[in-house]
């Protein structure tokens, strides 16, 4: 990225504002005085969009190690209970439902593996061996998630293996010695929900999507308040020092209602309706809340008619619509409210030329995954709505008013945690490290990166050495992942470290993903 060029009097006002703020600066006046050097950047445009799976994916049903080692052991632990979830191997035909499985002995029905096939092979260009000797890994996909192998095979999507909230590297030994700082919560939804998106626990105010925008806003010009946008309601992933997430209405036009705000006619007079928009919009009130909340409905009300009139466009209206999608269990036609919400995001960025935005930080959001129970009825749907609305995206971003924006966009995965290897009977428990899924046309797709765990439960004469418990121990941080996001989005290694606390603990800065 181009960070244009500075004059010597802007130079020595940036070093000056940082040399006496020092090293124990509060975090927000750092970021702005950086920020101030990123607006003069280049005008190329970047977007990153973060896809959260509330409820905790259970990633281990999501991405699978096929080979004989790691197969043997998921299968002996998955394929237990009431209602198993081992999903059936790389090769094996869906079983007619009220046919009896070869392999299981069970009698197929439409929400049960047998009847689903076997996972979808995924060729990696990289080779893993298993860090315990076992030889060369082969790895699936979830069977309903063909439009992801697709975008694998094409080298546009790639898995991040077991990613997790760590303060430092921690082993399986340190672990059960109770000798290393681990995160506060570990298995609770709100506050690992909140230290994915912000590294603290519930209440924390800014979030790591926030001070990207911090620190890129400056590209955006006067509409800057589009800078972090999300489809999906209120999230600390976008809240930053300076920037306001601006929250959108997803589906149809147009993209912001204010109810009233366009009226003609109020109490039958014509010049009632701005009279009123000024009474709401005066900030000479004597009361500092009467004035805040004026300039903060006044700016909401001149941001969505700038919106929307850009959004009435014909490079915005044409943005392709999100397909309808079929429930795979129920054979039902449902709506995807993720590719909903990935359409507002494509008719978001057909739209930041007209708004001359240069940087922008998406939310979109889908629940459901705590499967602790039926998880053969509730994760396959939803595993199916991320890979088709995942394939949506990408061809929706291929033509975007006739330019390929796929370099521009990468768009990620991240969840409260993932889930117990083993199963509860009929579905799992809360538990750690999960992989995830990063997908752009700048990402080097058609690979795993990070290592990606030793498969199964200890038993006799073995003692997996990436587990404990029933819960994968991390080996990417959610620092290492946020902050080769953040590379690529441009922001410097010194502000990465103030954004992410704990990447100096790590091994590494991040990964080669991007």
């Amino acid at each position: 990225m181009s960070h244009g060029t500075h004059t010597r009097r802007q130079l020595l006002r940036i070093g000056g504002v940082l040399s006496m703020l020092g090293a124990a600066a509060p975090f927000a006046a750092q970021l702005a005085a950086a920020g101030a050097a990123v607006g003069q950047s280049a005008p190329d445009y970047k977007a990153l969009v973060c896809v959260f799976l509330f409820g905790g994916n259970d990633a281990n049903n999501m991405v699978l190690a096929t080979d004989q080692d790691s197969w043997s052991r998921y299968f002996a632990t998955r394929n237990t209970g009431a209602d198993p979830i081992a999903l059936m191997p790389v090769g094996m035909a869906p079983t007619a439902i009220g046919a009896t499985n070869s392999l299981t002995g069970r009698v197929s029905a439409a929400a049960r593996p047998e009847a689903w096939g076997g996972v979808l092979p995924i060729a990696p260009r990289t080779i893993q061996t298993a860090p315990t000797g076992g030889g060369t890994r082969t790895f699936g996909l979830h069977p309903f998630m063909g439009p992801a192998k697709t975008l694998f095979d094409a080298g546009r999507l790639a898995v991040v293996a077991n990613v997790g909230t760590l303060i430092r590297p921690v082993t399986r030994a340190q672990y059960e010695a109770k000798n290393v700082a681990l995160p506060t919560n570990l298995f609770s939804h709100n506050d690992q929900q909140s230290t994915w998106q912000a590294g603290r626990v519930e209440g924390a105010r800014r979030g790591w999507g926030g001070a990207f925008g911090d620190l890129l806003n400056g590209m955006n010009g006067t509409n800057a308040l589009f800078t972090a946008v999300s489809a999906a309601g209120n999230a600390v992933f976008l809240s930053g020092e300076n920037v306001v997430q601006y929250q959108m209405s997803t589906g149809a036009q147009p993209a912001v209602v204010i109810n009233g705000q366009a009226g003609t006619s109020l109490f039958g007079s014509t010049v009632a309706p701005g009279r009123v928009r000024d009474v709401v919009r005066d900030t000479s009130a004597a009361s500092l809340f009467a004035a805040d909340y004026a300039t903060t409905t006044g700016r909401s009300i001149g941001a969505s008619g700038t919106l929307n009139s850009t959004f009435a466009s014909a490079g915005v209206t044409g943005v392709l619509a999100a397909p309808a999608y079929r429930n795979p269990i129920t054979g039902a036609t449902e709506t995807n409210s993720l590719a909903v919400q990935l359409q507002t995001v494509a008719r978001m960025i057909a739209a930041a030329p007209a708004l001359g935005i240069k940087r922008q930080v998406f939310f979109v959001s889908l629940g459901g995954w705590d499967s602790h129970d039926v998880q053969n009825t509730a994760q396959p749907n939803n595993l199916s709505k991320v890979a088709n609305a995942l394939s949506y995206f990408d061809e929706a971003l291929g033509n975007i008013g006739g330019v390929n924006m796929r370099e521009a966009v990468t768009t990620f995965t991240a969840s409260d945690f993932s889930r117990t290897f083993n199963t509860n009977g009929d579905g799992t428990d809360h538990a750690w490290g999960g992989h995830h899924l990063v997908m752009g046309g700048a990402v080097k797709g058609g690979d795993i990166y990070g290592q990606f765990p030793t498969i199964g439960m200890d038993q006799t004469g073995f003692k997996n050495p990436d587990m404990t418990s029933s819960y994968f121990i991390p080996t990417t941080s959610v620092d290492q992942y946020g902050a080769t996001l953040g590379r690529w989005m441009g922001v410097s290694e010194t502000n990465l470290d103030l954004i992410f606390p704990n990447l100096k603990n790590m091994v590494n800065r991040g990964l080669n993903f991007l």
